[in-house]
């Protein structure tokens, strides 16, 4: 199964979980998440978010209010962007 069917299949309360997990950094029974298993639920409770939910109610969401004109200049959210990690060793 591919990861966007996944998560088109993702529900509510599956995604709860997931994002409990990732908070506590272990499985209800008690078992750690490994970093493989931290990345996918984390991709998975922000592509749920993205999918399910407005802007200022997704996971990572910063109301900056008035310190907005600060920051950027106008008042609109701004958009991040993410990157695989870079290799430092090389």
């Amino acid at each position: 199964m591919e990861f966007a069917e996944l998560i088109n299949n993702l529900d509510a309360d599956t995604c709860d979980r997931l994002r409990r997990a990732l908070e506590l950094g272990k499985w209800p029974d008690g078992r750690l998440l490994s970093r493989d298993q931290k990345e996918l639920c984390m991709q998975a409770v922000i592509a749920f978010d993205h999918r399910h939910k407005e802007l200022k109610q997704r996971v990572g969401y910063i109301d900056r209010g008035s310190k907005a004109e600060t920051f950027s200049g106008s008042d609109h959210a701004e958009t991040l962007i993410w990157r695989e990690s870079v290799d430092e060793s090389s």
